[in-house]
């Protein structure tokens, strides 16, 4: 993929991005039955949602670890709102599920933004004739 096609795929990821947020605040703090549920229960749902959203996220802005020190901050965020809706309530092992989730996302991303560069790296190095393919055989 050239880098001009890189650069507005990664825009359209910001649009989608803020699109997915506002849709997380409106499923938070909106009526209970708003919220898609699956049949593996709440810590489930709040942990997987959580980890898409932040690959996502961290796909749209390669920064893992700015990311998800942000959307752990909106999972409490939200969390704690919920306090002030009358058919919710808070529950600190909901944002815990939900920041796990955005945990193991950002290690995840950050290991293949690691593992991506280094990679390049070592192909620039080779090109240059360094580098661990570029050692004689003794």
């Amino acid at each position: 993929m050239s880098a001009e096609r890189t650069i507005h795929f990664r825009d359209g990821a910001k649009i989608c991005s803020v699109i997915v947020m506002i849709l997380l605040v409106i499923g938070a703090l909106g009526p209970e039955n708003w919220t898609p549920r699956t049949p593996l229960g709440w810590r489930f749902d709040h942990f997987i949602g959580y980890f898409g959203i932040a690959l996502f996220f961290c796909f749209a802005w390669p920064r893992p670890f700015l990311v998800g020190g942000l959307l752990i901050a909106v999972a409490f965020l939200l969390e704690g709102l919920q306090a002030f809706t009358p058919d919710r309530t808070a529950n600190l092992v909901a944002a815990l599920c939900g920041a796990g989730g955005v945990l193991t996302a950002v290690l995840i991303a950050e290991l293949f933004i690691r593992a991506w560069r280094w990679r390049l790296g070592g192909a620039r190095s080779v090109e240059a004739g360094f580098g661990p393919s570029a050692r004689p055989n003794p």
